[in-house]
């Protein structure tokens, strides 16, 4: 009896082992959707606004920078794509251009100053371009946007990811995140 028991034990310790890189792997997923309130980790798009200092070097820094939909960032050295990237990226690659023929050990540094709007419309009072603001919900966006409509649905609610290369639309809550550059749209309740 003693033996199965041992037995039966170290088979639920070899399942509970299995179980954990499942768990460490909806950990990194829930990370990656939370990206955007870790800075380093946020992919640049075209309405950031970021500034990118060089330091020692004020001629090289940039100061509320204004990502262009080219997404491209001219320094003397030429120019870099920076649409996509995460800070850290771009700083390495501010960085590579200007090490050897600029700086013998450039220091860059990228922060977002502003994030790109995210957008509203359909029953909502005021339809539009809004400031994201890290961890905000749909409810939050609903009320910056004046609030919903007498007609609106609350259970039709879509968000069109701008990360979505497909670009459809999918249902979300009123306590869903909203990310910028997403569109989330209130449709018409019939009832």
């Amino acid at each position: 009896m003693f033996i199965v028991r041992r037995v039966f034990q170290c088979s639920l310790l070899i399942a509970g082992l299995a179980m954990l890189p499942a768990v460490a792997t909806a950990a990194d997923l829930a990370k990656d959707n939370s990206s955007v309130n870790d800075s380093r980790g946020y992919r640049l798009g075209t309405g950031d606004v970021i500034n990118i200092s060089v330091y020692g070097e004020d001629d090289l820094s940039r100061r509320n920078y204004r990502l262009p939909d080219s997404g491209l960032i001219t320094f003397p050295f030429g120019e870099v794509r920076a649409l996509g990237l995460s800070l850290v990226e771009l700083e390495n690659r501010v960085a590579d251009g200007l090490r050897g023929g600029y700086l013998i050990n450039p220091r860059v540094s990228v922060s977002i100053e502003a994030y790109r709007p995210f957008f509203i419309n359909g029953q909502v009072n005021s339809s539009g371009a809004y400031p994201y603001q890290p961890g905000i919900s749909v409810r939050k966006a609903v009320a910056l946007a004046g609030g919903l409509k007498e007609r609106a649905s609350e259970s039709k609610i879509f968000v069109m990811r701008e990360t979505d290369a497909e670009h459809k639309q999918t249902k979300i809550s009123m306590d869903g995140p909203v990310f910028p550059g997403d569109t989330i749209t209130v449709e018409e309740s019939f009832f």
